[in-house]
């Protein structure tokens, strides 16, 4: 490589221009640096509203690069040969890109750092994801961790890598490459008629990340601890859109939290346990890629959890449950394309337990609908509820709907949100929910509300005679 040649920043979940070490590198270098985004085989299997969203957070990035009097590039096809035509078309001589730790993503990067290597190209992958690598965390023995408490003791004090600024300039090669349209990849196919509804709900871009941050921790973050299992309330960070695609750092919502902290905010060490909790998810993925496709405890592979699609499911992933709390978190998700977080613990053990159904159908689900997908945070929220994760819940640990919304939403503020019928004024986002939903669902405003599609007597009683019969066969 010569002074000369450009270098490629290869983006990937980093749709940001701060707290990004690829990128710093790529600029530090003083090379013209080309931001590149490849649309390979794994993204292109990204599900409906993960992939809707992505196309929302790259055409953000393409604005903020030609403000930066640079532009984003836009290729398709497998990574390493894009990549390496790009490098004949460029003369580019070094790639720089930030870490992905599923295992799909960890054989593809090293395959690429392998090739480029072979062929004289400097190949260089960066942190940024996260605030630990996954191999640096280790118990006294040398072991994994497996449970989260002693988890966040051992990384609660240590170093976090300090804040990066945008660079100050993004040298411009004196010929750009060619670009692939991101209008003609139709990022939004699958959504059909609810893309238009979910983007409303959307908060996109790096500028809308921080600002929602400062928001939180300036209104919001004292509070937290206390409010943050209330679903009708703004009180939560609401970053997890912007986490998943790499809009914000956790680097900066930890030491931004843990200023906070010293400062005296109530609720800012409990949001430090939650930026902690997604650590946890990615370290686990890293050592236990299995949790991804396989209950995590061996022990629960042979649980009878119905893997079917019955009338029963489909009245869940519709909303049509007959249960209040269900219904309005469930349309939360198809209207917006986010849950709360105590919403999906109830919609999870509903589906898991009330209906035995096994988690891996619910995370499916999610994997589709959620616009903030998260493959680690998926897989281990699904079976921590369901009772087959690392540090999980107990199965018998049965969630009541009711006595949850009664709970959490006695105010009624989170149902009338989202669920339209019986209302004669109904609020504008349950009515969304019938714009969004497929035309094939029959469902109008006007229906009768659904009935219970089981008694929660029943559904729990099935459910605990289930596990405790496993266990007996053990």
């Amino acid at each position: 490589m010569n002074s000369s040649s450009p270098v490629i920043w290869w983006i990937r979940r980093d749709l940001r221009l701060c707290d990004n070490p690829a990128l710093t590198a790529a600029a530090a270098s003083g090379a013209s640096v080309l931001p590149v985004y490849i649309l390979d085989e794994q993204d292109e299997a990204l599900g409906a509203a993960p992939k809707f969203r992505l196309g929302l957070g790259l055409e953000h990035l393409a604005r903020e690069l030609a403000r930066a009097g640079s532009r984003l590039i836009l290729r398709r096809g497998n990574a390493l040969e894009v990549l390496q035509q790009l490098a004949v078309e460029t003369g580019a001589g070094a790639v720089h890109w930030s870490r992905l730790y599923d295992p799909q993503a960890i054989a593809r990067d090293t395959d690429v750092k392998q090739q480029l290597s072979a062929q004289g190209i400097t190949a260089k992958s960066h942190g940024g994801r996260l605030l630990f690598e996954p191999w640096t965390v280790e118990t006294k023995t040398g072991g994994m961790y497996k449970v989260y408490t002693p988890f966040w003791k051992a990384v609660r004090g240590r170093s976090v890598n300090s804040l990066l600024p945008a660079p100050a300039a993004l040298p411009a090669p004196e010929n750009w490459p060619a670009s692939e349209d991101l209008s003609a990849w139709n990022m939004g196919a699958a959504m059909r008629r609810g893309a238009d509804v979910v983007a409303r709900y959307c908060r996109v871009g790096e500028g809308a990340a921080l600002n929602r941050l400062g928001e939180f921790l300036e209104f919001s973050v004292d509070a937290y601890k206390e409010r943050r299992d209330y679903p009708g309330e703004d009180a939560t960070s609401g970053l997890s859109e912007n986490l998943a695609w790499g809009e914000i750092s956790p680097h900066r919502m930890w030491h931004l939290g843990r200023a906070a902290m010293e400062r005296g905010s109530q609720g800012a060490e409990h949001f430090l346990k939650e930026i902690a909790w997604r650590e946890f998810a990615y370290y686990l993925m890293y050592h236990s890629p299995h949790m991804l496709t396989a209950s995590w405890r061996g022990e629960w592979q042979a649980f009878p959890w119905s893997q079917d699609i019955t009338r029963q499911v489909l009245a869940w992933q519709r909303g049509q449950t007959g249960y209040d709390f269900i219904d309005a978190a469930m349309r939360e998700l198809y209207v917006t394309g986010k849950m709360h977080n105590r919403a999906r613990m109830i919609v999870a053990s509903f589906l898991t337990k009330h209906l035995m159904t096994h988690w891996k159908i619910g995370m499916d689900w999610f994997t589709d609908t959620l616009v903030d997908w998260d493959p680690a945070s998926n897989a281990m929220g699904w079976q921590w509820v369901a009772g087959s994760g690392p540090d999980a819940a107990p199965f018998f640990r049965v969630f009541n709907p009711s006595g949850q919304l009664e709970k959490f939403d006695s105010s009624g503020a989170y149902t009338r949100r989202w669920i339209a019928e019986g209302q004669g004024n109904a609020a504008q986002p349950a009515l969304d929910f019938f714009d969004a939903a497929p035309l094939s669902w029959e469902l109008s405003p006007d229906t009768p509300r659904a009935k219970p599609v089981i008694s929660l007597k029943e559904g729990r009683d099935r459910a605990l005679a289930a596990y405790h019969g496993a266990r007996e066969n053990r």
